[in-house]
């Protein structure tokens, strides 16, 4: 019988499971009231004298083996039970991680780089904090001369030379003094004017602004550039150019497009009139180019410029420019199925 619970403390020492019912029949096997321990107890009596001794120590072995595989087994189970109850069931696939949003000014900033990439036009970028030369003088605006008032500017206070940019048009400047003809590149960007913040305004905002400078470049080249921009897109093709007024360029236009009048929020956007004004154009002029050391006589070419805060609000339907930079989670989370 001795050689028998010794068969027994090897199963127990063998015995694994994670399951509660197992653990539980494999306790009430050996540990319940009809358990094979009381069997092994209640035999007792009937072994002789001079075995009882070791006999008595075997079913002692066999309860303690019994009790330890039980409660390091329950052990394991209560330790799993809790982290599934912290951390939820962990044979689950995990959860995905939340996907962000772009923000509505980086989605209308890459439709326009993806239309005008496709024409052969690259992307320049430069600093933000830029001197006088490179955002006034070179553009055909020199100290004193009053269309510097059209533009309220943030200039650093130690270096009235400095300032930060009221237009990407300084970029331009810096492409083309590094650059030579043909050039043909927007410059997308961040720009600064001290203007009251408002519904309309703001004092920094987003511009794109583009330069194409060749031989025998035209009006006619200009207009069909910018027929191409608004077809792709607004998905109109209508537009019109009025007369205006740019320092840096000759003749000068303000670009609208046609965008009818089918909706109460088309009346509103266009006054009344069906049409919008999208941004502003010209025929670079040749102190522009001369003071970045292009030859005018051989060289001419066209600008644009317009507002990419604008186009969102107006692709959008958003009514608040400082909607835009007021980091709102519920405001940008409307635009994750946005590319």
């Amino acid at each position: 019988m001795i050689d028998q619970i010794k068969e027994h403390i090897e199963k127990v020492a063998q015995f694994q499971s994670t399951s509660a019912q197992e653990i539980e029949a494999f306790r009430i096997e050996y540990l319940g009231k009809k358990g094979l321990l009381n069997q092994f107890f209640a035999a007792f009596k009937s072994v002789p004298n001079e075995q009882k001794k070791d006999f008595g120590l075997a079913v002692n072995a066999l309860k303690n083996a019994a009790e330890e595989k039980v409660n390091a087994l329950k052990a394991v189970l209560e330790n799993q039970q809790l982290a599934k109850g912290i951390y939820g069931d962990l044979s689950r696939p995990g959860e995905p991680i939340a996907i962000g949003a772009r923000h509505p000014i980086s989605i209308v900033k890459n439709q326009i780089i993806d239309i005008f990439s496709r024409i052969g036009f690259n992307v320049s970028e430069g600093p933000e904090i830029e001197d006088d030369w490179h955002n006034f003088t070179a553009l055909n605006l020199p100290e004193y001369h009053p269309a510097r008032d059209m533009q309220d500017t943030f200039f650093i206070q130690t270096n009235p030379d400095i300032l930060l940019r009221t237009h990407t048009s300084s970029v331009q400047v810096r492409y083309m003094e590094s650059n030579k003809p043909p050039i043909r590149t927007i410059s997308p960007g961040r720009v600064y004017r001290n203007e009251a913040i408002s519904a309309r305004s703001h004092c920094f905002f987003h511009q794109v602004e583009g330069l194409y400078i060749d031989k025998n470049v035209s009006f006619a080249d200009l207009k069909q550039t910018l027929q191409y921009f608004t077809t792709e897109m607004f998905g109109k093709s209508k537009i019109r150019l009025r007369p205006s007024y740019f320092p840096f360029t000759e003749p000068s236009a303000e670009v609208d497009v046609y965008w009818g009048l089918e909706t109460e929020t088309d009346y509103k956007m266009t006054k009344g009139t069906g049409w919008l004004e999208i941004m502003g154009c010209g025929m670079v002029d040749p102190n522009v180019l001369e003071n970045c050391g292009i030859d005018s006589k051989t060289y001419s070419g066209f600008a644009f410029g317009m507002g990419i805060d604008r186009i969102a609000l107006l692709l959008h339907q958003i009514s608040d420019i400082r909607l835009l930079s007021e980091n709102d989670v519920r405001f940008l989370e409307q635009f994750k199925s946005a590319f």
